[in-house]
């Protein structure tokens, strides 16, 4: 945004012309202050005009009137820009320090005043639904039911990297057609529970009924040696499935495993893969279940996972570092592994039980029926609901669910209709069960059952309920909250930080870590690259799930012993298995348990920004970008806003032939003034992150590929300036250099919990509201438990 030295345009001129040609949009020309129009024109034109304009910004086309989400988005990038200094470029402009002090108030003032008064009328946040996970939780919570059902409803947008924000959710035919299929699917399988007959299944396999049937045949399962069912270390696919474990019926098993290794390696034992599938060639896919680590003494372990009818376990070696058997034609027959000497493990038996997540099938049949009673089935068949009075029964029992299905009492008048709807399905003949389905079906498609209730203004005692409920448990209020909203109590700040305290340290309270890290650091996409196996021997998806565990454990921990936002940067512990320990490079770690472990400063970790889940989801799998990574810090965790590239600027694209250093060609895309001001900003943590590689080790020197050799390449150089000069050498010094500012680590932290637990991005006039949030955070020097109850009991918490 700059002009040529002396060069002033007179804004009245220039809007005429502007207007004669139909480019200046009216809004501007009315609704702009004058010493807003007067600042562009005499500093900003001369570059950002036209098809030409420097960054893409032509400040002639963009509209004054803030009717418009990007227009709203631009003016804030200009007031950003020029409030930093950045714009106008000092060597080409007349722009005192004052008048851009004065421009960037005026500007605030202006934008502010426009946010706020539409937050007045329609409030911060649009109508939101609730999300698919949203969706399971509160559907397991109000029948009692635990089958999944998230993966049958449409992938859901990110704002912001969340899911609820309401700007960018949409309700599609298809996503009505799915959500009717999800609550049909549900209450099938709660009227089912409550007037059916109970599931149960437990069985103790012995080896002899884990093995294969027949020792002489070559297949993929164990094979029986010394009364053990053993697998030995291997790639071939499938092997150590067990069609013992076949699940008779889908749902909810607990497993119970006893083994131990053998041949184990020296120093450590053998790390194995507890998988589930059908495990064909047909159906691929694996899901994860857990992890063992097996010694040469019997352990026992228990895996609690949802298995579909007809799948089955599937527990092998499956750590990359073990010395591997040869078996031809991908089948093993009995004895070919033992005279390799290849790492095994070896079960002793498994006791498989079928279990219930939620309630028990009597909770669920008072959650469907109250008091009625249940004329029992014959010959399996379900049971028969017992009403003397079905007319008032339907009645009384769909008010009663709507009052949990809504999250909030309900009066006569308003379930009158679905009443109504009950009554006309018993009147064409069906039975009582069926048509008080029907009235909770009608009830669980209501806008009032899919949508968030929040009119603008201060929210109400049940709209508070929900909002809290949602931001912690991703799902409904509980009977606790609800009677607290019945009583108005929740309007005070004491009994909401009670509650935070409450729901945190609740069984649930941990899933709150993971619901929100999934998002806000990306770890729901840890999946979607895989390293390159070449590149990165050692990486395998035991390492992957331990780096998952070590980042939950380590944030878990934060909010529970409530400690400062700094350790998100840098500390002298994290949490560790065996595995991940040894992966790490560091010594003393023993079990497959997650365990706090103390670092040192060879270690080369401490904080989340050097942990491996955050390195890997920050990489492609083969090579690392400190674009990519200089971005994520800076949005994520530092509070910086990266602004999308001009169009007319290339991406920097790394040389995979090693020709060029990234260092080189960002200097080369840096000289590029567009590029210059943003680059700032995001090299400093991108680079003081490459001494980690695309699976979360420390390098010293790259690596290179050419053909099917991997050879060392140039020395690791992460040392840079931060935005504002300082400079740093390593990661170390630039953690130091970023823990100077502690609010700023607090504001970000605030910023996310608000875009998450309130379904909408903070707004320009939020700013304020934001800092005033992160510092009464300040004399617990910013804990994370202290930032929570912050943002709970803010206004911009409890205003929709």
């Amino acid at each position: 945004m700059a002009m040529q030295p002396g060069r002033r345009i007179d804004w009245t001129t220039t809007a005429l012309v502007l207007t004669l040609l139909g480019v200046l949009p009216t809004g501007l020309r009315a609704e702009a202050p004058d010493q807003i129009k007067s600042f562009i024109a005499n500093h900003c034109l001369d570059c950002h005009s036209g098809s030409e304009a420097e960054a893409n910004l032509d400040l002639t086309s963009l509209d004054a009137s803030l009717n418009h989400a990007h227009d709203v988005t631009k003016w804030v990038r200009i007031h950003d820009r020029v409030h930093a200094g950045e714009m106008p470029p000092e060597e080409s402009s007349t722009a005192s320090a004052e008048e851009m002090k004065l421009f960037a108030k005026r500007l605030s003032q202006w934008l502010q005043s426009h946010q706020h008064a539409k937050q007045k009328s329609e409030g911060r946040v649009r109508g939101r639904r609730l999300t698919r996970l949203q969706m399971e939780r509160t559907l397991h919570d109000l029948l009692g039911i635990d089958i999944p059902l998230a993966d049958k409803l449409p992938e859901e947008p990110r704002t912001d990297s969340f899911s609820t924000v309401a700007e960018d959710q949409t309700i599609s035919h298809f996503h009505l057609d799915r959500h009717l299929h999800v609550v049909d699917v549900a209450l099938d399988e709660a009227f089912q529970r409550a007037l059916g007959q109970a599931d149960s299944y437990d069985r103790t396999l012995d080896a002899k009924t884990l093995c294969r049937r027949n020792p002489r045949r070559r297949t993929r399962e164990p094979e029986l040696i010394d009364d053990r069912a053993v697998t030995w270390s291997s790639g071939v696919t499938f092997y150590g499935r067990l069609p013992a474990t076949t699940a008779p019926e889908s749902g909810w098993y607990r497993f119970v495993i006893r083994a131990n290794a053998l041949n184990c390696p020296e120093g450590h034992g053998v790390w194995c893969t507890v998988r589930r599938g059908l495990c064909v060639s047909s159906a691929p896919l694996l899901p994860w279940v857990g992890a063992i680590e097996a010694t040469e003494d019997p352990k026992t372990w228990t895996f609690e996972t949802w298995l579909p009818k007809g799948h089955m376990l599937e527990i092998r070696p499956g750590d990359t570092t073990l010395k591997r058997g040869r078996f031809a034609g991908g089948q093993v027959g009995t004895g070919e592994g033992a005279p390799q000497n290849v790492p095994g493990v070896a079960i002793e038996s498994i006791h498989m039980t079928r279990i219930h997540q939620g309630m028990t099938d009597e909770q669920i049949r008072h959650r469907l029926l109250d008091d009625l009673t249940i004329k029992p089935g014959k010959k399996g068949k379900p049971g028969t609901v017992v009403s003397t009075n079905p007319d008032k029964d339907l009645a009384r029992l769909i008010k009663r669910f709507a009052h949990w299905a809504f999250r909030r009492p309900v009066t006569e008048e308003e379930v009158a209709p679905y009443v109504a709807m009950a009554i006309d399905s018993m009147s064409e003949g069906n039975d009582f069960a069926s048509t008080l389905r029907t009235g909770y079906r009608s009830l669980l498609c209501s806008p009032r059952f899919l949508l968030f209730q929040e009119e603008p203004g201060p929210l109400d005692q049940y709209a508070i309920a929900n909002r809290l409920s949602y931001l912690l448990w991703s799902s409904m209020p509980d009977r606790e909250l609800l009677q607290l909203a019945e009583k108005g109590e929740l309007s005070d700040p004491n009994v909401l930080r009670a509650q935070v305290r409450r729901m945190l340290d609740s069984p649930r309270g941990k899933q709150f870590v993971r619901d929100f890290a999934a998002e806000w650091l990306d770890l729901g996409l840890i999946d979607f690259t895989q390293p390159d196996r070449r590149l990165f021997p050692r990486f395998d998806p035991i390492v992957q799930q331990s780096m998952l565990a070590e980042t939950h454990a380590y944030l878990d921990d934060m909010v529970r012993e409530n400690k400062s936002v700094t350790w998100l940067i840098d500390s002298d512990y994290t949490f560790l298995d065996s595995r991940l320990a040894r992966y790490y490079g560091i010594d003393g770690v023993e079990g497959d348990e997650i365990r706090k472990v103390s670092l040192e400063p060879g270690d080369h970790r401490g904080g989340l920004l050097t942990q491996g889940a955050i390195l890997k989801v920050t990489a492609n799998g083969t090579n690392t970008s400190p674009i990519i990574r200089g971005i994520w810090v800076s949005e994520r965790i530092l509070g910086v806003p990266i602004p999308p590239p001009p169009e007319n600027v290339p991406a920097v694209e790394p040389d995979i032939r090693g020709a060029k250093t990234i260092r080189e060609m960002l200097a080369k895309h840096r000289s590029q003034e567009s590029c210059a001001v943003c680059h700032r900003s995001i090299d400093p943590p991108g680079f003081a992150l490459e001494n980690y590689d695309a699976a979360g080790l420390w390098r010293d020197q790259y690596l290179q590929k050419s053909g099917r050799r991997v050879r060392r390449g140039a020395k690791v150089d992460a040392s840079y300036d931060m935005a504002d000069g300082r400079h740093f050498e390593d990661v170390d010094q630039f953690q130091t250099l970023v823990l100077e500012d502690r609010q700023g680590l607090a504001r970000n932290v605030v910023d996310k919990l608000i875009t998450f637990g309130t379904g909408a991005e903070v707004a320009f006039a939020d700013r304020d509201d934001v800092e005033a949030i992160a510092a009464q955070a300040a004399s617990s020097d910013y804990g994370m438990r202290s930032l929570i109850e912050a943002v709970v009991t803010s206004p911009i918490f409890l205003t929709k």
